[in-house]
């Protein structure tokens, strides 16, 4: 009886030995290969691409990741055709008052991840990353908080962080 319960609470351990199950890894080992790919045709690094997601996207588990595939929280602009999902942000009407903001929605994480690049590399805003190496993650997290990618000032340090915690330039 006692081997049987020890069994029980043993076997859970054994068998998830050797799988992640932070949120932030277990979203970068199902996102990774998108972000190569998106990294060879852009040239924007891998490491950035990720912490971006992973930031953006609250690893993944964000409304706006789950519900409307959008990964990088890209808002909908007036140029956007495609669907739309709204959702409360940080826009304000003529009030002062929170009204729901417009966003991309895509059908899937991959239409995500590829906008994502074709938003940055067809802005003139974001021109100057391009000139960066695509091994400088440093340059590049900060010149997104330069160009205005987000309203948060700690943005870059967002970036970094993810970077670090998970190592992801090892990937650039």
């Amino acid at each position: 009886m006692t081997s049987r319960i020890l069994l029980i609470i043993i076997l859970p351990l054994i068998l998830s030995f050797g799988k992640p199950s932070d949120p932030g890894e277990l979203y970068i080992q199902a996102h990774l290969e998108l972000a190569k790919k998106e990294s060879r045709r852009s040239g924007i690094p891998v490491s950035i691409k990720l912490a971006q997601a992973l930031v953006e996207s609250g690893n993944g588990k964000s409304i706006l990741a789950s519900r409307a595939n959008n990964h990088f929280g890209i808002k909908c602009k007036s140029s956007w055709t495609g669907p739309r999902y709204f959702y409360t942000d940080d826009d304000r009407d003529e009030y002062g008052n929170l009204v729901p903001s417009c966003f991309r929605m895509y059908p899937a994480p991959e239409d995500s991840y590829r906008d994502h690049s074709d938003f940055l590399m067809a802005s003139t805003r974001y021109n100057s990353l391009f000139q960066l190496d695509s091994r400088d993650y440093e340059g590049w997290a900060e010149g997104l908080r330069i160009c205005g990618y987000a309203t948060d000032p700690r943005y870059t340090k967002s970036l970094l962080k993810k970077i670090e915690q998970y190592k992801l330039y090892k990937y650039d």
